[in-house]
């Protein structure tokens, strides 16, 4: 599904930031965009930065459900800084708060979260009705071995005495003095 981004610029709060650039919606079903200026107000103006296609993926649906739990449903925008006449390259929109973690670990992207529409919500939700898989929980079980073995031999092989096997070597300058 094409969904359209939606950024707001604000004026920067600090002398080393001229502006600040947080995105504040997303359109579903939009059309194609290239920084269309939808409001102005003062120094205040939000754009349609750009439209992406929105993918669901079926093994994902469990991060879709998780994602459709939360207190807000979002949609997490990820961007990333351009040198060009745009600030901001859209990367990409995703549903799952998992594949958003992702771009927000390697710390190259900025990651944004949207509240997400309700007609995407329940695009969402139908997606995920029609393909999760509940998947039964599986106990680990322990390996056979036996933990309480004895184990001869425990240590460095060159200390002599028997009373302290844990004990490091002594250098060879140091044995001698």
């Amino acid at each position: 599904m094409p969904i359209g981004i939606v950024l707001r610029r604000t004026p920067g709060v600090t002398r080393w930031a001229k502006w600040s650039w947080k995105a504040v919606g997303v359109l579903p079903g939009a059309p194609d965009a290239d920084w269309k200026l939808l409001r102005e107000d003062g120094d205040q103006a939000e754009f349609h930065a750009a439209t992406v296609q929105i993918e669901l993926h079926g093994a994902e649906t469990d991060a879709y459900l998780h994602g459709l739990n939360a207190q807000v449903p979002c949609v997490y925008v990820v961007m990333r800084e351009t040198d060009g006449d745009e600030p901001f390259e859209i990367v990409l929109a995703t549903a799952s708060p998992y594949e958003a973690q992702d771009y927000a670990d390697s710390g190259e992207e900025i990651v944004e979260k949207v509240s997400m529409p309700e007609g995407l919500k329940l695009w969402v939700q139908d997606f995920v009705d029609a393909h999760h898989v509940e998947e039964e929980f599986k106990k680990r079980r322990r390996d056979k071995k036996d933990i309480g073995q004895v184990e001869d031999g425990v240590g460095d092989p060159r200390i002599q005495q028997m009373a302290d096997v844990y004990r490091s070597p002594r250098s060879r300058k140091a044995r001698l003095q």
